[in-house]
Parts: C-alpha cells; sequence; structure tokens
C-alpha cells in the first residue's frame, strides 16, 4: 500500500517543490513568495520503488487566533494527524530558526515517524545549516535539493529506517495494474449498406439490419475503483470551500471571510453511497482582465487545467449574483471541454423569498445557457447545509449521461420519425438526405450523422438533431457533440464511366 507521506516545515522551505518532485508533475504552485500553499494538497507520488500519497501542507506558523494563518496552522495539525510518516524539511541556507525549533517540539509530540531534510543543500552554502540540523534531536539530516533532484537516493534510505524493514516492505506492495481497455470496430463501415432514405424499409426492418450489422459498443462497465472526478468552480468568495467542508463534514479546507482564500487546486478522494469520488476544490475565477498578480495568473491556470480534467463540473454561484458574464463564461468553457455540469447556487440560507428567486434563476439558466443542455440546477447552503443532500444525486445523474451510449437501432428510428416530421432544408434545390446516425463515443456523447449533401446542412438544423437527442435521450447537462458528414454518391462511379474523356484537337 502507498505510503502516507506529510511534508511539513515553515514557509518558504522548499515544500511544494519537493512536492512536485516526488510527485513527477507540477501540481502544486511554486513562488519565491512566502505562504502560496494554505490548504493541504494530496497526490499520488514515488520515491524510487517506493508509492507514495504525498500531502503537501501549509507553512507552520504558531498562531491561535482565528486569523487565516491559524486557520492555516489547523490543516497542518490535520496533515501531521493524517500522515504516516513526517518529512520535517528546514532551509539548509537559512540554517535552523525559532519556527524550526517550535515546529520540531510539535513533532516530538506526534506519533509518527519523523524524517528530518535540510532543502537547498546543494554547494557551499547549504553545508553549515545541514550541520545545524542535528540540533533538532531527529537524527542525522538528510542533505536535499528539491529544485534539482538530489538527495533522493538518502531520502529514500531515511524513510527506510523511519519504517522499520517490516513497514517498509508493505509500503512497497503495489496493487497489480489494470490493463483492460474498452473499444469498438469502425461503426460506419459495418452501416454503409443501410440506407436509411429508402422509404420501402420498415422501422422494424432498418431496426434489424443495424442489430444484424452488430455495431453497438458495449458501454463500460461501471468499476467500483474509478471515481468519478468532480471538480467545484466559480467566482471567488462563493462558497466552494465551505460546500466541500459540508460534503464531508469537516473543516478539510479553509474556509473564512476573506475572498480569493483558496490558491491551489485540491483533490479529496471520498465516497458517497458506496460510490468513490475525487472532489477537487480550485481558486476562483475573476475576469481575465482583473487578474493582475503573477500568483493570480498561476492559480487561474491551475483552475483551468482542474477543469479540463474533470468528468464533472459542479458551477457554484452566489444566490445574490448567479448567472453573471463570468458565470456564464466558466459554464461555456466547461462544456466546449467536454465536460458536464451541474448548476449550484450557494447561500440560499440568505435568500428571503426562495420560491420567487428560485424560479428567477432558472429562467435566467434557460435564457443566458442555452448550452447548457438542461443542466440540473441545485439549491443549497454549504454553512447551514441546507439542500446538500441533492448535489451528489444530481451530479451522479449527470455522470450518467455523460458516459451512455445510445443503440443504434433506437438511434436511427428516432432519426427516420424526426426527419418526417421536420424534412431538412432544401439547399440551391436540392434536400439533404440524412442516411443514418451512429454515436461514435461516450464521454461527452458524440455522434455522426451521415447524409447526402451533409456537407451543407445549417447549423440551425444541427442543433435542432442535438436538441432531439437530448430530449428523446435524456441527456440534460452534457455536452453532445454531432458531427455531419458527407454520404457517398453510389452514382458516381458510374458517370464518371459513362463521361466521355476529352480528348486533344489539334488546330487546322
Amino acid at each position: 500500500m502507498p505510503l502516507k507521506l506529510a511534508i511539513l516545515g515553515r514557509p518558504n522551505v522548499g515544500k511544494s517543490t519537493l512536492f512536485n518532485r516526488l510527485a513527477g508533475k507540477k501540481i502544486a504552485l511554486v513562488d519565491d513568495q512566502p505562504g502560496v500553499t494554505r490548504d493541504r494538497k494530496q497526490a499520488e507520488g514515488r520515491l524510487a520503488s517506493l508509492p507514495l500519497i504525498l500531502i503537501d501542507t501549509a507553512g507552520y506558523e504558531n498562531v491561535h487566533d482565528g486569523s487565516l494563518q491559524s486557520r492555516m496552522r489547523e490543516q497542518t495539525e490535520a496533515a501531521i494527524a493524517e500522515a504516516e510518516v513526517a518529512l520535517f524539511l528546514i532551509d539548509a541556507r537559512v540554517g535552523v530558526t525559532i519556527e524550526d525549533q517550535s515546529f520540531a517540539a510539535l513533532l516530538r509530540k506526534a506519533n509518527i515517524p519523523v524524517v528530518l531534510a535540510a532543502n537547498k543543500a546543494e554547494g557551499k552554502a547549504g553545508r553549515d545549516g545541514l550541520n545545524e540540523a542535528w540540533e533538532l534531536g531527529f537524527g542525522e539530516p538528510v542533505g536535499l535539493s528539491a529544485e534539482h533532484g538530489e538527495g533522493m537516493a538518502d531520502l529514500f534510505e531515511a524513510i527506510r529506517q523511519a519504517l522499520g524493514e517490516d513497514a517498509f516492505e508493505k509500503a512497497l506492495e503495489e496493487a497489480e495494474p489494470d490493463y483492460t481497455h474498452f473499444g469498438g470496430e469502425d461503426i460506419l463501415d459495418k452501416l454503409s449498406h443501410i440506407d436509411i432514405d429508402d422509404q420501402t424499409l420498415s422501422d422494424d426492418d432498418l431496426v434489424a439490419a443495424i442489430e444484424e450489422a452488430d455495431v453497438d459498443v458495449e458501454p463500460e462497465p461501471v468499476r467500483p475503483d474509478k471515481p468519478i472526478k468532480l471538480t467545484i468552480v466559480g467566482r471567488p468568495n462563493a462558497g466552494k470551500s465551505t460546500l466541500i467542508n459540508q460534503l464531508l463534514q469537516s473543516d478539510r479546507l479553509l474556509t473564512g471571510p476573506e475572498a480569493g482564500i483558496t490558491r491551489d487546486s485540491i483533490s479529496i478522494d471520498w465516497e458517497w453511497e458506496g460510490r468513490r469520488i475525487r472532489l477537487v476544490d480550485t481558486a476562483g475565477l475573476r475576469r481575465k482582465s482583473r487578474v493582475q498578480e503573477k500568483l493570480e495568473r498561476m492559480s487561474t491556470g491551475e483552475t483551468i487545467r482542474s477543469l479540463k480534467y474533470a468528468d464533472i463540473i459542479a458551477l457554484v454561484m452566489d444566490a445574490d449574483e448567479a448567472m453573471e458574464k463570468q458565470d456564464l463564461q466558466i459554464a461555456d468553457l466547461a462544456l466546449r471541454e467536454g465536460r458536464g455540469i451541474v448548476l449550484v447556487i450557494s447561500k440560499w440560507d440568505l435568500v428571503k423569498d426562495p420560491d420567487a428567486a428560485a424560479k428567477h434563476i432558472r429562467d435566467l439558466s434557460n435564457r443566458l445557457m442555452p448550452n447548457a443542455g438542461g443542466a440540473p440546477i441545485v439549491f443549497l447552503s454549504g454553512l447551514t447545509g441546507r439542500n446538500i443532500e441533492k448535489l451528489m444525486p444530481a451530479v451522479v445523474s449527470v455522470y450518467a449521461n455523460w458516459t451512455a451510449r445510445v443503440k443504434t437501432g433506437d438511434l436511427n428510428r428516432w432519426l427516420r420519425h424526426t426527419i418526417e416530421r421536420h424534412p431538412p432544408p432544401s439547399v440551391h434545390g436540392k434536400r439533404i438526405k440524412p442516411r443514418y446516425m451512429a454515436q461514435m463515443k461516450a464521454r461527452p456523447p458524440t455522434f455522426v450523422l451521415i447524409a447526402s449533401r451533409g456537407d451543407q446542412m445549417p447549423d440551425q438544423c444541427k442543433r435542432y438533431l442535438v436538441n432531439g437527442v437530448r430530449d428523446a435521450f435524456d441527456m440534460n447537462g452534457v455536452p453532445i457533440r454531432l458531427f455531419v458528414r458527407q454520404g457517398k454518391n453510389p452514382y458516381a462511379d458510374k458517370a464518371a464511366q459513362q463521361r466521355p474523356s476529352k480528348r486533344y484537337k489539334p488546330k487546322h
């Protein structure tokens, strides 16, 4: 089983740099400005052959006054209680400080092994600080450079000694990798012989022909070990972290009246009714013109990256300011990236007339977010827990729509009835003739329509078909992608054979 390792220390000693080094990618924000990390962040990592669950923490400051720094301290203490090994990091170039000594006193009270490491120990500048680290009382310090990757072998050996051989061998054990993959054969080739425009072909004959072609790819089975990646996004101070704390029933994330407390994207594994969920808290997204500081630009980039790798997006909006321009832009970005979306109206406990406010917000959603595809709206309060039980059923429902597969027979039966009621328009006096339709993939649902003169199909006709698929097969809250391809002209080859060739005739 992976070893849960908390990286601890005072601000600006390089904890997030080491976190990224062990994770193998830039997950945590890193900047010369102290105090960038505020929440505790978790990710999978590896040190040589040792699998790790890494916990990045805020710099420890011994403050107990209810301030932001005090709440950051509580998050660090929670990481110590959760970890199996503490990696205590100091700055070798600065040496041992009063804050380091205070932190060492805290760790001596913790009932977990402690590995002491002096970061930035490369070169002569870190030698004195490395020697000073002995006085903290945790045995021989490991000299390393998180930025350059030096000292990792020594760190591996120090963790082995701190754990003991039995615990270390257990930590080395890993689950067998799952090589299962799912894929389908070329659907279009299997359907190319069927002409949906053939009026002599009854619905039953059409479905029978499609089923005989065996084109339906079996839906991916539900894997209980694969979590739903739910990313919480929204503008600053919309109540995102408070909502996650309410779901977890713990003060897992820093919250408070200050806007912009969350700077980094924080991933948390959770279980809801036996279903694994990976919650991702993100920094608030402001309008691009208002993002000035380098650190906020980094936070914004991290939020957008988290959005792109999500399955479902919960867009959190303040009840008093819902559906503003920035909310619409976030929703549009999520849908363009192919993510399912749930609209969350927070701070509902402060609304004086809930019925009227809910009707107003639903009207705004229908008018301003037509591309959201009937996304469910959940009115709740992260602070009091009001209606919180309605969020996850909405998320799971949208996830089911996002991963849904429509049987090709049902899809073409619907298409045939649809074009009978509303035939596509004529272009240059010639009618567009849809032949057949197939779903190419899910996540999000993606369809291809083969039609004669399909390259001339107007956009409004495509939107009508997309909305029809959504209504007919209950695919609310997810983007539906439709590609229209030109059908092959069955007479093209004959026409080419019959066309007289042009020969050069010399002038007399």
